[in-house]
């Protein structure tokens, strides 16, 4: 084909056959021209010369089956240069995707291999990129070129739903070819190459209730007027198969549960024609006396059904409503049973679906019919009044003992018991009334004000005579009637004045009535002077025949000084039978008034009055004064008593045998009822308590007091300085000793003692036993004692 120096690079097209049926492969790549050049090959049409190029690589597609099994390496296809001369100077390189992982080449023959198994639904086709290089400068002795692999697909894959189950809903009583729903089955192999990825719908299970459309999974019902009631759930199994369905395809399935809907096709129905109730003629109205229950073999919304009467022998006894809750038909009392009148009532119950269906009222009957029959059963009563409420009337000055009315009550069973009557005391607790046990009158127990209580409500009970815990009420209602016993008076108080300047036949007071009676025409009231007072009379009265009076001078000038009140007695009548009336007193003050007849003064009591403050007021304050003045003396009395303290030593010149005194010159020696004896008797007793009798502690602290120093005693007496010491330290810590200077004990018999007299007096048998001459250096606190043991008479002290 070439001449010259023409390299001819011949890309040598490669045919094979691989055990699993592997296509041709080719690649060919041709350069043509002369060496060193190009050469001319012809003309053109217009004779133009055509020059032949060296051309560069020409790469075709190779393919390659998916999913190899083989053990070697699958074959791919050569790669060839016209400058390669088997001499090893050429080096064949491979670079792109999957360049020496997935494909690898021979770098000295240019041979591709395929090294793993591959998937075309992971990729599709692979790009790679193929050059030929000096194997010792490794420069490029072509330019690189783009080749394709292409991965051939095999159907290895089966279809699948896009859900797995499927749910559906049809209603009930569809029509044939109805669609219930679609389903939709993909296949991953390739859809353009053969029937691999055709896929065709079938049914496994579910005939001969529904059918799918082969090529578009639409279901449909096969079937017309499926019944919910007869079977409610379905499970149909619907296959995908690609290969369009042809043998050796692949397939999957799904589940469809196909669920029939509810519609209204069913009426209610009574399970009974019949139906018996027995209700006590106690019963109230208002209570349920029947349940029915109807069946729908529908449910839901479908299944709700209404109730009503259609017909009954007692109209207007009873009643019925539906329980939405749980569709049943309640029938209640409307009035009361007697089970002497009537023993049985019968009742024509219809039901009826409440939401009825358009579409089955042609050849569906949607209502149904039941008797009910009631028996009424005897029950024991109380005593029934002949009626709910008694109005009774009398008047207001009738008499104890008077009859009102009555009342009448009778057993209605038909024992007839006898019934016995009382009133209930709860309701008369005064006891204005009674009532006969036998017939019933209700009659007077004492007198009665209308002005009091108009009214008086009491209830009367009705016992059967045979069992009296049976029992019934009756309301008795008795209105007390008018009668004109109360005579009109004064409406108000009035404070009335004249002026002493007044002229005769001046208004100086309008006056009215009032009366607790209250007549049918209304009150009439008529005012006049008092005949008594008619003839001296300084006021006279003008009735204004209007229930009202006006009160009018009669002179022409009034003098305070000589009189500064009148009296004015004024009648006044009703015009009721039989009439009544009274005389009140009009009490007028006089005042001196200015020119227009203000008031400017009056006498003292006038001025009070006017002030708005009565002569009760005024007792009511002066007693609370005085009241509140003995209260603040009494409080002043408590104080005082409470602040004084009784001092234990009165004088300084009086110091007896107990230095605490009293407010009292006492009995001296003898009063022994200021101080314990025994303590004097035995002076180390009072180690044993410390407790004072002669006084009350105020406190549990330790007062703090001041301690009294006693002079030093006698050379001659240590004993009794010894002992004068012992007790003042003793008393210093005494919580109960008084606040002040005191001696609480001084008799000392001496140790030798044995009398242990009250006295120290009788202690000394000689003048030289003791010397008190140290006493008169105390103090004058002691003055006393230096007087009587220190002095020259100490000898006539002591005999005495």
């Amino acid at each position: 084909m070439s001449r010259g120096r023409t390299i001819l690079l011949l890309l040598v097209a490669w045919a094979y056959l691989c055990s699993h049926g592997n296509g041709l492969r080719s690649l060919r790549r041709i350069t043509a021209g002369r060496q060193g050049g190009t050469g001319l090959t012809g003309q053109d049409a217009n004779g133009v010369p055509l020059k032949r190029s060296k051309r560069g690589w020409m790469w075709n597609q190779f393919f390659l089956l998916e999913e190899y099994t083989g053990l070697d390496h699958q074959y791919v296809g050569k790669l060839h240069s016209d400058g390669d001369r088997s001499d090893g100077s050429i080096r064949y390189v491979l670079s792109g995707d999957g360049a020496g992982t997935l494909f690898v080449i021979d770098e000295n023959s240019g041979d591709i291999h395929a090294t793993k198994r591959l998937d075309r639904e992971e990729k599709a086709y692979y790009t790679l990129r193929a050059k030929a290089v000096n194997r010792i400068t490794n420069t490029s002795l072509e330019g690189e070129s783009e080749f394709i692999i292409k991965i051939h697909d095999i159907n290895d894959n089966e279809p699948k739903f896009t859900k797995d189950p499927y749910f559906a809903h049809v209603p009930e009583m569809s029509p044939l070819g109805t669609v219930v729903m679609q389903v939709t089955a993909t296949d991953a192999d390739d859809p353009t190459y053969g029937n691999s990825a055709k896929v065709v719908y079938s049914i496994l299970l579910g005939q001969p209730y529904f059918s799918v459309e082969p090529n578009t999974g639409v279901i449909r019902t096969a079937l017309p007027n499926m019944d919910r009631e007869t079977k409610e759930n379905y499970v149909v199994v619907i296959q995908a198969k690609d290969m369009a369905g042809q043998m050796g395809g692949l397939s999957g399935t799904t589940t469809v549960s196909i669920t029939l809907s509810d519609v209204n096709d069913n009426p209610p129905r009574f399970p009974k024609s019949l139906y018996e109730f027995k209700v006590p003629e106690s019963t109230e109205p208002g209570w349920t006396v029947a349940v029915l229950r109807a069946t729908d073999a529908d449910i839901g919304r479908n299944a709700e059904m209404s109730y009503r009467i259609t017909s009954s022998d007692s109209p207007t006894m009873f009643d019925i409503s539906t329980n939405r809750s749980t569709q049943e038909g309640v029938v209640t009392l409307r009035k009361p049973l007697d089970f002497e009148k009537k023993r049985t009532h019968t009742l024509r119950i219809q039901v009826e679906n409440s939401n009825p269906d358009a579409g089955f009222l042609h050849y569906v009957a949607t209502t149904d019919e039941a008797t009910v029959k009631l028996i009424v059963e005897d029950v024991d009563e109380p005593p029934a009044f002949d009626r709910l409420s008694y109005v009774m009337e009398v008047k207001e000055d009738a008499d104890a003992g008077t009859i009102i009315g009555s009342v009448s009550a009778a057993d209605p069973d038909s024992s007839r018991s006898p019934v016995r009557y009382s009133i209930d005391r709860r309701t008369d607790m005064d006891r204005v009334f009674n009532v006969h046990p036998g017939n019933g009158s209700v009659f007077m127990l004492r007198t009665l004000d209308r002005e009091e209580n108009p009214w008086h409500n009491i209830s009367v009970i009705a016992t059967e005579f045979n069992n009296p815990r049976l029992m019934s009420r009756a309301p008795v209602y008795i209105r007390i009637l008018d009668v004109n016993d109360n005579a009109p008076t004064f409406a108000t108080y009035y404070e009335t004045f004249v002026c002493e300047n007044a002229k005769a036949n001046q208004r100086i007071q309008t006056v009215s009535a009032t009366d607790a009676d209250e007549p049918v025409g209304g009150h009439r009231f008529f005012f006049s002077l008092a005949h008594e007072a008619s003839g001296k009379a300084n006021f006279t009265i003008r009735d204004n025949k209007d229930n009202t009076a006006g009160i009018l001078t009669r002179r022409n000038s009034y003098n305070r000084l000589q009189k500064s009140t009148y009296l004015v007695p004024v009648v006044i009548s009703d015009g009721d039978f039989p009439m009544q009336s009274s005389t009140n007193t009009l009490t007028v003050r006089v005042c001196t008034c200015d020119r227009e007849g203000n008031m400017q003064l009056c006498n003292q009591e006038a001025l009070v009055l006017t002030a708005g403050l009565s002569t009760g007021a005024l007792m009511a304050i002066i007693i609370c004064v005085i009241i509140l003045l003995m209260i603040v003396v009494l409080f002043a009395a408590l104080r005082r008593q409470q602040r004084k303290k009784e001092p234990l030593i009165i004088s300084k010149e009086d110091v007896r045998d107990n230095v605490v005194s009293y407010n009292d010159e006492g009995g001296g020696e003898e009063d022994t009822q200021a101080f314990d004896i025994g303590t004097l008797r035995n002076p180390e007793a009072t180690e044993e308590s410390k407790q004072r009798r002669d006084i009350k502690p105020e406190t549990l602290h330790p007062p703090v007091r001041r301690t009294m120093f006693l002079p030093p005693a006698h050379r001659d007496n240590a004993d009794v300085r010894d002992f004068i010491n012992q007790r003042l330290q003793d008393n210093d810590q005494d919580p109960t000793a008084p606040p002040y200077d005191s001696l609480a004990t001084y008799a000392y018999e001496g140790s030798g003692s044995v009398a242990e007299s009250l006295s120290s007096l009788g202690s000394i048998t000689t003048e030289g036993e003791q010397d008190y001459n140290y006493l008169s250096e105390w103090g004058p606190r002691f003055k006393k004692l230096s007087d009587m043991y220190g002095g020259e008479d100490s000898d006539s002290c002591r005999d005495s």
